[in-house]
């Protein structure tokens, strides 16, 4: 199973990778973190290429989504462990398990909400219009749904669970 999570973190990259042997030893968290930076790097490219931003935008949203992007890590984090334990429980997942994947669903959920609502508020203050908020949320929300889906797609289903 923990092959099955790196696939799908890089799946959810969009990246494609041939595994070998030694790749199946190594350490999975180093693989997350240099793929979490380029999907940074990638995602920055994305925001950058479809928001069009005039210069005096630029300057008011880059420094914003920095930190943003910072405080989105630190929540992302919830749903990566949450992964790991899933990967690391599936094939043995206890009613308790089952609870702390809940809730740990459920917290990753209502601070990944919390935080765009914050950061709407933030970006309009720091002089954005609400149309420019409005529209790289849009493309957040999007980007956070093929995420999604990848992830989705690539852990057996709870209900093929016997």
């Amino acid at each position: 199973m923990r092959m099955k999570l790196l696939v799908s973190v890089l799946l959810l990259l969009g990246l494609s990778i041939v595994v070998t042997a030694q790749d199946k030893n190594a350490n999975i968290d180093s693989y997350i973190e240099s793929l979490r930076a380029d999907m940074r790097a990638d995602k920055v490219a994305i925001i950058t290429d479809n928001m069009k931003f005039t210069d005096q935008e630029s300057k008011i949203f880059w420094p914003v989504y920095r930190k943003y992007e910072a405080e989105t890590t630190k929540v992302n984090d919830i749903r990566v462990n949450a992964l790991k334990m899933y990967d690391d429980k599936y094939d043995s997942l206890t009613d308790a398990d089952a609870k702390s994947l809940i809730d740990q669903s459920l917290n990753y959920q209502t601070q990944r909400a919390e935080l765009r609502r914050k950061y709407a508020k933030e970006f309009q203050k720091a002089g954005l219009s609400a149309l420019t908020t409005a529209k790289f949320l849009q493309l957040e929300y999007r980007l956070d749904l093929l995420a999604d889906v990848n992830i989705a797609a690539s852990f057996p289903a709870l209900l093929d669970k016997k």
